[in-house]
């Protein structure tokens, strides 16, 4: 059998295959804008026959980057007669509270296309206003007349009832059949009209986009010989079908990134080990969670692009619960007006790159820095592809510590140095910023820079443990190979938790069970493939925001109640210190259901207990403020199980470098795994 996963993601687009237990990997660049080509160039890299793949998972970013980047479709929005500013008005609060000139995000439609319908529901889904069906057409002719591609659709409380949003929907379809249309029902069923209206916006800007470029991909794929169904990552920790994600793509907004999340913690269950920080950084980005007694955060309260001074996007989908930062190998140094250093947000990407592909690029970069303090080995950069100019490199550090007075060295070391403070920050508010210890937690790093970077980090927050899994360069894509089919399924209700509405809750999840199920049939699976999970978002009466929890999936009856009501007042104190002898409202019912795919398995290799692990090589590596050593070089396809590797030490393969810092220990688990432990060296060295 032969299995492929293919991930994009803003320097290299990755695919790895299992074939017959045995695991293979590849890289190459991403292709700005045709990201499809990069998937294409990937797997006529790795000689596949596409003919022959049996699976096929991709993981994609183009909808962060449609929303980042302002590419996405001209769209309108149809709304409730009175509620056409929703957008406008947004929240009350504000991130920058002290700024009396703060100005809101800026809606992505502007408000000569936001268009007020007469209709009207109430949170009971009782119709008080008809569809006022005749006012449509108009609309649509102003839509037409602006160019617009893209149409949202977003009635007051139709999460409760959404028959006026079919209706409109059919109508728009039947006389615009090309426009893309997208209702709040469809996106999301929970309360709260701003973030459920920008949401369905938000959803629909991307919608053609993304719609195009998964037909492309799957159309080439098809010319290639594919035959089996390709499945699409989702930001909820599960794959789709292709054609299921061409209609939902609000649900990919982080399809990239949560798949190494993902791989991380069925390594780490693999392993044994429960509560581990992933951390997943890029050529772009650094990516981090936390995940304890193996269970993988999930929220509704995703927000794109907040800051310090803004209070960003509001999506209700569900998303990983992950804290992604604009730092990675290809992150930009450059000096602001106060002649202070800094590294990123902004990325040398993968065209021109940073200053060693030799591309064009002048502009040093945490890859750089690496290169030039000796972390990275220069003969073996990018696989051996790419022979960097050291001289080219040194002259745009000697640029960049000329600005700051310092040498060229020094200013590599600064890169990397405020690189590693970056992302410390990030792993912070994973951990400590949520009254979790570090201390608690081990490490798992993978991505092309995440090998590099972890030991330093883990030194900075007292972790105790590292853990750098096997294809750690390409841990994305190597995740989306151990996941199964994942659908939410979220209903608003509002009810408390008493056992006169145990037959109402009952009910509610017999429907959105009845509702998966058909979901799951029409791409072929059948019942004794498809397991769920249930949960609620409930609170104490009066509170404003809820707390998720898990409940069973048996009957709901006394003993149900019981456990769930224990279940909320244990949760409800972990997230807030305290809790009360208070009813519980129910807010929303959450079915997740899973459609169960034959995944891989990760083959141990051979133990060898008698041989020492021998280096390669040796030259010197500047460890920052742990001082320069001559230090021994390792290939990782020469290690196994049973070797003990002190540090410092260098590790390479041909997707990243391990650095294992001085007093540092490093050996391997039955996987292939290494597993580096942290003792702070002295760094008066």
């Amino acid at each position: 059998m032969l299995r492929v996963a293919t991930d994009i993601g803003g320097t290299f687009t990755d695919v790895v295959y299992i074939r017959n237990n045995s695991i293979h990997q590849a890289k190459c660049d991403t292709v700005y804008p045709h990201f499809e080509q990069g998937v294409i160039n990937a797997l006529v890299k790795t000689n596949l026959t596409c003919s022959d793949i049996d699976f096929f998972a991709h993981g994609t970013t183009i909808v962060i980057n449609t929303l980042t980047e302002r590419t996405g479709a001209v769209t309108g929005l149809i709304t409730t007669r009175g509620f056409r500013d929703v957008l406008e008005i947004a929240r009350g609060d504000t991130p920058d509270i002290y700024n009396v000139y703060y100005q809101k995000p800026k809606p992505f439609v502007p408000r000569y296309l936001r268009c007020e319908i007469t209709e009207r529901v109430n949170h009971k889904g009782e119709i008080i206003t008809p569809l006022a069906e005749n006012e449509i057409e108009p609309i649509i002719d102003q839509f037409q007349a602006e160019g617009v591609t893209a149409i949202a659709i977003c009635f007051l409380h139709s999460y409760a009832n959404p028959e006026h949003e079919r209706t409109a929907m059919a109508l728009i379809k039947k006389k615009w059949p090309t426009v893309a249309v997208v209702t709040s029902y469809q996106v999301c069923r929970e309360q709260r009209e701003y973030e459920r209206t920008n949401t369905a916006a938000l959803s629909a800007y991307v919608l053609p986009q993304t719609d195009a470029y998964i037909e492309k991909l799957v159309s080439k794929l098809s010319k290639r010989g594919l035959r089996c169904t390709p499945y699409i990552m989702q930001s909820n920790g599960g794959i789709t079908t292709a054609a299921h994600a061409r209609t939902h793509p609000i649900a990919l907004i982080e399809s990239g990134p949560v798949g190494g999340i993902l791989g991380a913690a069925s390594y780490a269950k693999l392993i044994g080990v429960p509560d581990i920080i992933a951390l997943d950084i890029g050529g772009t980005t650094a990516k981090c969670a936390l995940i304890q007694d193996g269970h993988i955060p999930i929220t509704t309260e995703y927000v794109i692009e907040k800051t310090p001074t803004s209070s960003g996007y509001p999506i209700k989908t569900p998303v990983i619960d992950l804290v992604e930062i604009g730092n990675g190998g290809g992150s930009i140094a450059w000096i602001d007006s106060a002649h202070a250093l800094h590294v990123g947000p902004h990325s040398a990407g993968s065209n021109p790159g940073p200053v060693a592909y030799g591309r064009g690029g002048e502009k040093p970069t945490t890859t750089d820095a690496n290169l030039y303090t000796g972390c990275i080995n220069a003969d073996n950069f990018v696989g051996g592809t790419v022979r960097p100019d050291r001289e080219r490199i040194e002259q745009a550090f000697q640029s960049l510590g000329d600005q700051l007075g310092v040498s060229a060295m020094e200013a590599a070391q600064g890169v990397i140095q405020i690189a590693n403070a970056n992302m410390v920050n990030a792993l912070k508010l994973v951990s400590v910023n949520r009254g979790y210890d570090p201390r608690d937690f081990v490490l798992i790093a993978f991505g092309g820079g995440g090998a590099m970077h972890a030991t330093a980090l883990a030194s900075e927050l007292s972790i105790p443990k590292v853990i750098i899994p096997p294809h750690a360069g390409v841990f994305s894509a190597w995740g989306m190979l151990m996941l199964d089919l994942r659908r939410d399924y979220i209903l608003a209700m509002q009810a408390q938790l008493t056992p006169a509405n145990l037959p109402v809750l009952a009910q509610h999840y017999q429907q959105l069970t009845h509702e998966a199920r058909d979901d799951f049939k029409r791409d072929g699976f059948s019942d004794h493939q498809i397991r769920d999970e249930r949960y609620i978002d409930a609170r104490y009466i009066g509170q404003g925001h809820t707390v998720r929890i898990a409940v069973n999936t048996g009957e709901i009856n006394d003993g149900w109640l019981t456990q769930s009501i224990a279940t909320f007042h244990s949760e409800h104190e972990k997230a807030f210190t305290f809790r009360l002898d208070s009813i519980i409202e129910v807010v929303n019912i959450h079915l997740v259901s899973f459609g169960l795919v034959d995944k891989s398995e990760c083959p141990e290799i051979a133990r060898v207990t008698s041989a020492q692990a021998t280096p390669f090589s040796e030259r010197r590596v500047d460890f920052a403020q742990y001082g320069v050593y001559s230090t021994s070089i390792y290939k990782r396809t020469d290690l196994s199980p049973g070797m003990v590797i002190n540090g410092p030490a260098i590790i390479e393969e041909e997707t990243t470098t391990t650095a294992v810092l001085p007093h540092n220990q490093l050996e391997l688990d039955r996987f292939g795994g290494l597993h580096i432990s942290i003792n702070s060296p002295d760094i008066t060295n």
